[in-house]
């Protein structure tokens, strides 16, 4: 009987030592040693550079591309209208969310609103056609004209967004560089690839016709990125990304008229800074 009742007692006391252990262990391990179950957000903005493009107009009565379009972006600087809740959505912004499904990976949805404008008055090289040739200021001479004004403006100023998913791995860079306190300050770095559509508002004026002014799917894109995440007191964060990929656009509305549309593909490269928080519900 006695050493029954030992057994059970030294039985308990083991229970309890290692349910103890495993406590404390766990009680004295960083917050942000582990990412799985948490929830991020970011807002920040963007800079962005573009590849030339072939630019395929087409309607009832002409069918034209311009060939090698330069293209810009529309920064806005470092203004309050990225805070403004009346103004936003002017600037050239980024905003994503998403979800950590384990330490190193998390799923997230996003919206990067880019904005993408053609250079005018430069003389390009086009091939087809299109009605009352030189009464647009574009003065054509064999296969080259000027992009007018009065003869074409395009760009996707309200804007190019690109409406995308993307998988991103995480790891803590943070032990190479021997922090002591990375709930206190932690640095990451992060990779990933996604996928989208593109639903930009396109302001065009083709061959002085009147332009379309709505919201409109156009196409496709994929994308990739690297950065670094800087986290502070655990639940906010700085985030830089450089982030390229490739757009195919092949039914962009140009006027009110449903039969005219444009076609165009190009590279793009972004560099984005963003602020956010990351939490565990």
């Amino acid at each position: 009987m006695k050493q029954s009742f030992l057994l059970v007692v030294l039985s308990l006391f083991f229970y309890v030592q290692c349910s103890f252990s495993q406590e404390f262990t766990k009680n004295s391990e960083k917050y942000s040693a582990h990412n799985k179950g948490k929830f991020y957000f970011y807002w920040g903005g963007n800079r962005e550079t573009f590849s030339t493009s072939d630019i395929r107009f087409k309607g009832s009565d002409y069918d034209f591309t311009i060939y090698d379009v330069v293209a810009h972006d529309k920064p806005k600087g470092w203004h309050i209208d990225y805070i403004n809740p009346a103004r936003m959505t002017i600037p050239q912004t980024n905003f994503r969310m998403g979800y950590f499904i384990n330490d190193h990976y998390n799923i997230s949805l996003g919206i990067d609103h880019m904005k993408y404008v053609m250079l005018q008055n430069k003389t390009v090289t086009y091939s087809g056609n299109y009605p009352n040739a030189e009464s647009y200021n574009e003065n054509p001479n064999g296969n080259q004209l000027t992009l007018d004004e009065s003869f074409l403006t395009f760009e996707h100023t309200d804007g190019l967004n690109y409406i995308n998913t993307e998988i991103t791995r995480v790891d803590d860079f943070s032990h190479v560089l021997k922090l002591p306190n990375i709930d206190k300050f932690q640095i990451n770095t992060l990779g990933g690839i996604g996928i989208g559509l593109l639903f930009p508002k396109t302001n065009a004026t083709v061959l002085s016709k009147e332009r379309h002014d709505d919201f409109h799917v156009s196409g496709y894109g994929a994308s990739a990125k690297v950065g670094l995440n800087f986290t502070f007191y655990k639940h906010f964060f700085i985030q830089t990304e450089l982030k390229g990929g490739f757009i195919n656009m092949n039914d962009i509305k140009t006027t009110a008229l449903n039969e005219d549309t444009a076609e165009q593909q190009f590279w793009f490269l972004q560099r984005i800074i963003a602020f956010g928080g990351i939490f565990r519900l």
